[in-house]
């Protein structure tokens, strides 16, 4: 169906349900792309902020303010498309069209022992972040729900390379509520790749976990949930190569269309060249190869 004949709200559905769909990382080249199709720039620009400020949700986009990193999520957004920074205690705008911060407003916080301890468990996340991870961020926000305190840690690394038609994003989300003696962990590791040269492939995969937490004091805590998320993502990471590693065999079977022997050694070709001694019998039509060359070829 052509645009054209859309009323204006089908043609907003339309336009959002799209950039919604935008791969980590591709939001602008989507933006663009359709704006080369809509030519209303009113229409697109509107829709772009709104689709923007969920895309920055969706995928923990990173930020840099007063030289800290800040993921935006849904946990730290405020209302009216605005997002709140416990580290630097300002809230703000983000335009994702432009990249750039509008509207920065301050905003106090109360200083208790839940504030403490997000502190206390940052500094423990970000020695793992850095430690794990080539360009990784790492952020925790306070949120309260009905009087009870959380913390949510969130973990995002991200390598956008156009240039070689592919991008690609990790991101894992870790929230446990602040009680006395045990506590409950309840994460999610999600990773997704997109690859567009030649084909166009999108690979997802996600994991859910619960995990329990003793508390004894605000430092074994932060060091415990630490050590918790490091196990968790070392499992998964092993999990999506292996999986990864199942995938890339099954498509070379249905390639080659029947199955053969894998060896999973390297074949020395150059070797297999020199060795091979072809008789050739023109009035037979057909190529004799000798018992050597067979062998060589089982290395």
């Amino acid at each position: 169906m052509s645009l054209s004949v859309l009323s204006k709200k089908e043609k907003e559905k339309v336009i959002r349900r799209l950039l919604i769909q935008a791969p980590p990382g591709e939001f602008v080249n989507a933006f663009d792309d359709l704006c080369l199709l809509i030519r209303d720039e009113k229409l697109m620009h509107h829709q772009g902020e709104c689709a923007g400020h969920l895309h920055c949700q969706k995928y923990s986009v990173p930020l840099c303010i007063d030289g800290n990193p800040v993921l935006l999520s849904h946990h730290n957004v405020m209302g009216d498309y605005r997002f709140f920074d416990h580290q630097s205690k300002l809230s703000f705008k983000f335009d994702l069209l432009q990249n750039q911060l509008k509207d920065i407003q301050s905003h106090g916080i109360i200083h208790n022992e839940v504030e403490y301890l997000r502190n206390v468990v940052l500094c423990a996340l970000k020695l793992y972040v850095n430690d794990h991870y080539p360009a990784g961020n790492c952020d925790v926000l306070r949120k309260s729900v009905k009087n009870k305190e959380f913390l949510i840690a969130c973990i995002e690394d991200h390598n956008y390379n156009s240039g070689d038609c592919w991008n690609g994003l990790w991101k894992s989300k870790w929230i446990f509520q602040v009680n006395p003696f045990l506590t409950q962990v309840t994460g999610r590791i999600f990773v997704q790749a997109h690859f567009f040269r030649c084909v166009n492939l999108h690979v997802e995969m996600s994991k859910d976990l619960k995990e329990s937490l003793e508390v004894v004091n605000q430092a074994r805590l932060a060091l415990n949930f630490a050590r918790l998320v490091e196990d968790q993502e070392n499992k998964f990471q092993a999990a999506v190569l292996e999986e990864l590693q199942e995938l890339s065999n099954e498509a070379l079977r249905k390639i080659i269309r029947r199955d053969l022997p894998v060896t999973r050694t390297l074949i020395d070709w150059q070797r297999i060249l020199s060795d091979l001694n072809l008789v050739m019998y023109p009035e037979l039509g057909y190529v004799i190869y000798s018992r050597s060359v067979l062998c060589n070829w089982i290395i």
